[in-house]
């Protein structure tokens, strides 16, 4: 098992953030449908079949101590779910993955949203937990983010998070159509920290 605590949950007034769990795939899989979330994805997702090996996977990962994969619930929708307690629509999913404790490093990644809800603040109500659980509980060093360079809404938003661009890793990647990407990759570090939850999320405080 990974040597970092999976935390029960983390909420704002947005966002809900809770670990995977097989009782959500019906409901991951009707928002993951979209195949407009996939294009940049080097994962191919053409049907329930492969979103269920999808986070079967990311289950696997779980139990081995690879990473820590969450399910993202948008607390504004106000639907009450059958499943459990939980209020809110599901709405996707993201992960702490490459964890390094010994040098008090991991990434924030994995992460898709549907349709719907992009645009909506909710990214970034997200992102604000997993940075602040990262650094204010598990007293990390460095927070790493990568994307594809041809995503340009998605290096957009993390510049706009605080992280700092550090550079290109070239044919990084192999992407489901044949394509090997090259990735770009951003971090922030513990002692910017203060200065980007002061700042860039002064709204959540």
């Amino acid at each position: 098992m990974t040597a970092f605590p999976t935390p029960s949950k983390l909420e704002n007034d947005i966002a809900l953030i809770v670990p995977l769990e097989r009782k959500y795939f019906t409901e991951l899989s009707k928002v993951g449908a979209d195949p407009d979330l996939w294009t940049l994805n080097p994962r191919r997702m053409q049907g329930p079949e492969d979103m269920a090996d999808y986070l079967e996977d990311a289950l696997m990962e779980q139990e081995k101590g690879i990473s820590i994969p969450f399910v993202i619930i948008d607390k504004r929708s106000g639907l009450a779910r059958p499943s459990d307690s939980e209020g809110g629509e599901v709405a996707g999913s993201t992960r702490y993955a490459n964890l390094y404790p010994n040098h008090k490093r991991l990434e924030i990644g994995w992460t898709w949203i549907g349709k719907k809800f992009q645009q909506s603040g909710l990214n970034r109500a997200v992102k604000f937990e997993l940075l602040r659980y990262g650094f204010e509980t598990l007293d990390l060093n460095r927070i790493e983010l990568k994307t594809d360079i041809l995503n340009t809404a998605s290096r957009n938003a993390m510049k706009k998070l605080g992280a700092r661009e550090e550079g290109i890793l070239r044919g990084h990647t192999l992407m489901a159509s044949g394509r090997y990407r090259d990735t770009v990759y951003y971090s922030i570090l513990k002692s910017e920290w203060p200065d980007i939850k002061r700042t860039v999320f002064a709204s959540f405080l």
